[in-house]
């Protein structure tokens, strides 16, 4: 995969550096950071550029490109990789995936939806939900990929002692932010409306982090305190963590899609041993559920 740094990717892009850095900020570009310094994979630009593309009303692509949209994951970066499938990654969220997924613009998304249920508790579903919802997606199929741990993301030690969202709000704790439309922001999300919370209630770090493992970097750099990511992203980062919920991480598709070489190469990693001796060395997964097909249209 080749990368562009910021300079190169303005060029590439004919935009000015500083409107670079707002898409940046807004969550609205494929970006990565290393060491500090932003990096855009020239293949990701190139598919966010058509995925701007003017189409005439009811105007398909044809066939969608071998691409995951959707929400970011260690394990499923491993598995694209692992699997030999050929399938690359475009992580934005799943709100942001599952509107590419609609459009043709990936062959599949990960997804991790929250909501409430009538009882005000976590709905166990929501993924399902949204995918009913969804307009243009009568032939979607859900594939379960793993359950995996949500919780607090903390400095070494946890210094200020916190010990779930409570003690964040009472203690005036810096959290930091994932974008709209990410799983992470809705969990956080729901889990304040079940407080009778809401983000204004919260120190907010105002720049929201693109990814689990960029939040963790926000952490472990102390520019925040704390921030919701996954057991796998904070044991990467050399973080603490406080465990809130375990979660459903699916795969969102069409069906036509599901019988592609591309995805049943990926599909069929997910029996595999090496899926769960890999899901093991990264902490917080549950790969029990692999490959069950959850929802089909």
């Amino acid at each position: 995969m080749e990368f562009l740094t910021t300079s190169e990717a303005a060029d590439y892009l004919r935009l000015g550096e500083r409107k670079l850095y707002e898409l940046v900020t807004t969550g609205a570009i494929p970006c990565t950071k290393v060491t500090g310094k932003w990096l855009f994979p020239r293949h990701e630009l190139d598919l966010w550029v058509l995925s701007g593309l003017a189409r005439p009303a009811g105007m398909l692509i044809a066939e969608p490109p071998p691409v995951v949209g959707g929400s970011q994951d260690e394990l499923l970066d491993w598995s694209l990789r692992e699997s030999g499938s050929g399938l690359g990654s475009m992580s934005e969220g799943s709100a942001r995936g599952l509107e590419r997924l609609q459009r043709n613009e990936v062959m599949a998304a990960a997804v991790h939806f929250h909501a409430l249920d009538a009882e005000g508790s976590l709905a166990g579903d929501a993924s399902i939900e949204a995918l009913r919802a969804a307009p243009d997606l009568h032939d979607a199929v859900l594939v379960a990929f793993v359950r995996r741990e949500q919780g607090l993301v903390l400095p070494p030690g946890n210094p200020k002692h916190l010990h779930g969202l409570s003690d964040v709000l009472a203690l005036g704790a810096r959290m930091a932010m994932r974008q709209q439309g990410t799983g992470a922001q809705m969990l956080l999300d729901v889990l304040l409306k079940r407080a009778d919370a809401s983000t204004r209630d919260l120190r907010r770090v105002e720049t929201p982090a693109l990814t689990g493992p960029d939040l963790a970097e926000l952490v472990r750099a102390g520019q925040a305190d704390c921030g919701i990511a996954t057991r796998a992203a904070a044991r990467s980062a050399g973080l603490d963590f406080v465990p809130l919920v375990w979660e459903s991480f699916d795969l969102a598709m069409r069906q036509r899609s599901y019988f592609r070489p591309a995805m049943q190469a990926l599909l069929r990693l997910l029996g595999d041993r090496r899926l769960r001796q890999r899901a093991e060395e990264l902490t917080g997964y549950d790969p029990s559920p692999a490959g069950q097909i959850r929802f089909a249209a």
